[in-house]
């Protein structure tokens, strides 16, 4: 037991990785700007760097699950995020002129063990004895949340009280996280996991029911990141309320409230379909109010709530093929992040392409006059109004799914 315990703090401590490499680069956007003189094109590619990357790390693994040794894999999985992390922070500090180059190398290593915590943690979770399994891998999900309320104040304070031009000391204070995660690993004991890459299990592997569960988190991940990566700027410029607060309230706050609800859920949860449904109609409520509310209360409100309903969609959607099948596999886990990483990285760029392009029409402009706030703020309010789309659409996915599972348990009783 105390081998597992090891073993869980160790995949905590590379959720809280995967917040790190998600969450740093945007808080140190206008410091980079300022130091190397980088163009916001060159800075938001970052970013998709950081999702394209994870994305291919997914299907690599859901694809090819039966060529790597897992637990290699796992073990050494902190350490990969670790030396992304060192070259991010030290590499642009030693050679400013290709400050970029070094920040996008140290982005796509660190983002490679990123996209391998994601595919490998869960498994892990999972296959380690529990009385509660599905409240342990809501636990785990919870500390990603968690991390990225740490990441968003303590890198905050930090720049701010040591100054933007220290950033590399900062970068070096989180890549103990990695560095932690693996001693950890390599002094505990991992549980006996099922690559299910074995060719007689790949139609186990893609069957219809995985597909729709694929389906569900897809939206459950482009609702959820989707306010985690516009809510700030939302805040800001349709709303009106300064920066700083905007930072805290729209991303902090709200990745407080996504770990609330999955930490709830680790406790106190049951009958995660019923949640699944309930998050996503939640969500597009949210969403919904927020971009069509002109009340700043109502619209901060939206936005937080936003991180409590969406909670449990990722993570919950994995709990629910571990219910619906048997000796669920790498390969599986891999295809659910795949989808996942999918919707994370689509969504937000829909919404940023329409709030542009919206914000230029001629009904844009008569809107604006007629509610009298500027055309930006109505190109971004119908972004995010378009985003409310994904979790309507999983609402019903997830009643597709769940009439998919009664129909299937029906025939296996016959």
């Amino acid at each position: 037991m105390e081998q597992h315990c090891l073993t869980k703090k160790a995949c905590y401590l590379m959720s809280i990785t995967m917040s790190i490499a998600s969450n740093l680069s945007p808080l140190l956007f206008l410091t980079f700007r300022d130091m190397y003189d980088l163009s916001y094109t060159l800075l938001g590619f970052l970013v998709v760097i950081n999702f394209v990357t994870q994305l291919s790390v997914d299907l690599i693994f859901a694809f090819f699950t039966r060529y790597f040794n897992i637990h290699k894999s796992v073990k050494f999985t902190p350490f990969i995020a670790f030396i992304g992390i060192i070259i991010y922070a030290i590499l642009p500090r030693i050679f400013p002129d290709t400050a970029f180059l070094w920040i996008a190398v140290g982005t796509v290593i660190c983002s490679v063990g990123a996209g391998l915590a994601e595919v490998l943690l869960s498994p892990v979770i999972a296959a380690i004895p529990s009385k509660n399994p599905e409240r342990e891998m809501s636990k785990l999900h919870s500390m990603y949340a968690w991390g990225v309320v740490g990441v968003v104040i303590l890198s905050t304070l930090f720049l701010l009280v040591f100054g933007s031009t220290n950033w590399m000391y900062l970068a070096l204070f989180w890549s103990v996280v990695p560095l932690i995660a693996f001693l950890l690993f390599l002094k505990s004991e991992l549980p006996a996991m099922n690559n299910f890459g074995e060719k007689q299990n790949q139609t186990k592997t893609f069957n219809k029911g995985i597909i729709l569960c694929t389906v569900c988190i897809f939206f459950g991940g482009a609702a959820e990141c989707t306010m985690g990566q516009w809510a700030s700027g939302f805040i800001e410029n349709a709303i009106g309320i300064p920066k700083v607060y905007g930072d805290i309230i729209g991303v902090a706050f709200l990745a407080a409230l996504l770990g609330a609800g999955r930490t709830l859920y680790s406790k106190y949860g049951k009958k995660i379909i019923n949640i699944l449904l309930l998050g996503m109609l939640g969500a597009g409520i949210c969403y919904l109010t927020a971009s069509l509310s002109l009340s700043p209360v109502v619209g901060i409100v939206a936005c937080a709530l936003t991180g409590l309903f969406t909670s449990m969609l990722w993570p919950g959607t994995l709990i629910y093929v571990e219910e619906k099948f048997e000796n669920v596999g790498v390969a599986v886990y891999a295809l659910m992040a795949a989808g996942g990483d999918m919707g994370a990285s689509v969504a937000p760029q829909i919404v940023g392409i329409l709030s542009d392009k919206f914000g230029l029409t001629n009904l844009a402009l008569k809107i604006s006059e007629m509610l009298h706030i500027s055309v930006e703020q109505v190109g971004m309010r119908a972004g995010l109004l378009a985003a409310g789309f994904f979790p309507i659409a999983g609402v019903l996915c997830v009643l597709c799914m769940k009439k998919h599972f009664k129909k299937r348990d029906e025939n296996q009783l016959m």
